[in-house]
């Protein structure tokens, strides 16, 4: 605790007796100040004991007394030490009055204790509650510390509220809750996610003051965590007051702890995402035993259960960086990775030279929940980010698997989605994969001669053309959907052999005629 007016009087050495404002003798105490001036204000900076003989003052005059002990409180002098058997045997009336009046502490000065004893107990009193200070903080720091060696992130929290008397929150890359102190602070932590998402946007370290809302008054703090220019996660401190010198020593401690248990680094990183791509590379390859060496602790659980492969890249509105992934896809892996370590699941994500990002990860986990809850319906303009997720599959498979992760990352960057998963095109229609200008392009450059006969009126090739490959070449049901005779209908194929140059026996070409009216923009109804 920093000195008191209260502690100073109770100094043994010092003989200083209260004169006014007893109820305000416990205000801690900044600095002692000596100062004659007849206005000492412009000098003040707030929290000083004032020691004054009242040279220059006229003490006995009530008004003028009124006025100066005023103007004292306006600047935060937090107590009047007044020199007696200098220049006043006794402090006057007047001060004494306004003193009171004004709520100020007015201390009585023997002229055997010098300003200088009380400037050195002031002096001696700050130092040592500084000194206490630095050894709480050197204190909460080695606990934290070995909390953090022992049981990790998680720990270091708890530590850190215990110090503060508090509650403290750590924050992810996402912007995710993932560890709380005391259990109720997780609640209160969800609160500030938009504030640390704002934090995220400034380049580290960076932190914010932000209140405590409607279900307390406590002063919240935020600081970013990461070594680099990027913040890496949050921690988040709510108090009941302005942090204290040994307070603010624990919480740089806990973000250099945390910075070091919550983000790898970058060596350490580079050097996982090399073994990641091997393991990556060998399995596409059909090595997998290899594979499964090669990826040991680290990804083998990941091999020995089913496993969804995913392919993510920048949308077409956001070109990628010219060596690594942009920075949506960049967010997308830190969330993905996010939901990996909550969950305790492993997760294998590596991004490419290209833009793009490879990602292995446990079937029905809750990587793949994410990718479906999260982004399965989000528009790719949005995200900034398009993606296409296999169906399971195991290690033998996997090159396979990838195929199919990138199909449907082709479809979802043509539907405009940042998600599209394998089995949903599995299960659903071959037609809405032909809604592309080139397969369109190609239907009406095989039916145009048809279009441009129907067009001169002599006939409607075309809807006789449909009818007939509906009915699956059935002469009369086809003739009777058309209204026309048998005869009719068979001259009209003969004469849509004739212009197509292809013969109607061949199934190829009453396959590709098929799709071709299917997906044609000027294919019309038949009559």
């Amino acid at each position: 605790m920093p000195p008191t007016l209260a502690s100073l009087v109770q100094h043994s050495a010092l003989k200083l007796t209260v004169r006014a404002g007893e109820d305000r003798l416990e205000t801690p105490v900044r600095w002692a100040h000596v100062s004659e001036l007849a206005d000492p204000v412009p000098y003040m900076e707030g929290g000083e004991l004032l020691l004054v003989t009242a040279m220059t003052l006229d003490a006995e005059d009530a008004e003028a007394m009124r006025r100066y002990v005023r103007r004292l409180v306006g600047a935060g002098v937090v107590g009047l030490g007044f020199g007696i058997g200098v220049y006043y045997e006794d402090i006057p009336e007047a001060l004494v009055a306004a003193a009171e009046a004004e709520g100020l502490p007015l201390l009585a000065v023997p002229r055997r204790t010098p300003f200088l004893a009380i400037s050195k107990a002031v002096s001696a009193a700050i130092a040592a509650d500084q000194y206490r200070s630095v050894t709480a903080g050197f204190e909460a720091q080695r606990e934290m510390t070995r909390a953090a060696l022992a049981e990790g992130p998680a720990a270091v929290v708890a530590r850190l509220a215990t110090q503060l008397d508090g509650w403290a929150a750590l924050y992810d890359a996402s912007g995710a809750v993932v560890a709380a102190a005391p259990e109720w602070a997780a609640r209160r932590a969800l609160r500030f996610t938009g504030d640390v998402a704002r934090l995220r946007e400034r380049t580290a370290p960076a932190s914010a003051v932000v209140g405590g809302g409607d279900e307390g008054d406590d002063r919240v703090e935020l600081q970013s965590l990461g070594t680099g220019r990027r913040v890496r996660g949050a921690l988040a401190v709510g108090t009941g007051a302005p942090l204290g010198t040994a307070e603010r020593y624990a919480v740089h401690s806990a973000v250099a702890l945390l910075t070091l248990t919550t983000a790898r680094s970058r060596s350490l990183q580079a050097a996982e995402q090399r073994l990641g791509a091997a393991v990556l590379r060998l399995l596409f390859a059909g090595q997998e035993e290899i594979a499964r060496a090669v990826a040991g602790d680290l990804y083998g659980a990941l091999l020995d259960a089913p496993f969804r492969v995913l392919v993510a890249e920048p949308s077409p509105a956001e070109p990628p960086a010219p060596d690594a992934a942009g920075p949506p896809v960049q967010a997308f892996a830190e969330a993905l990775e996010s939901a990996a370590a909550r969950s305790g699941e492993p997760v294998l994500a590596v991004p490419e030279l290209d833009g793009r990002l490879v990602v292995l990860a446990a079937d029905g986990g809750a990587v793949a929940a994410h990718c479906a809850d999260a982004w399965g319906e989000t528009d790719a303009e949005e995200s900034g980010v398009v993606a296409g997720l296999s169906a399971p599959t195991g290690a033998p498979a996997a090159a396979g698997a990838y195929r199919q992760a990138e199909q449907a990352l082709s479809v979802a960057r043509r539907r405009g989605r940042t998600l599209v998963e394998h089995e949903e095109l599995a299960a659903g229609s071959l037609l809405p994969l032909l809604a592309d200008d080139a397969v369109r392009a190609f239907a009406d450059g095989m039916l145009r001669g048809l279009y441009e006969h129907d067009a001169t009126g002599r006939g409607d090739l075309v809807a006789s053309l449909r009818a007939w490959l509906s009915r699956h070449g059935q002469w009369d049901a086809a003739a009777a959907d058309l209204g026309v005779h048998r005869h009719t209908l068979r001259y009209r194929m003969r004469r849509v052999e004739e212009i197509l140059g292809r013969s109607l026996d061949d199934p190829d070409v009453r396959m590709e005629l098929w799709l071709a009216l299917k997906s044609s923009q000027d294919a019309r109804p038949a009559r």
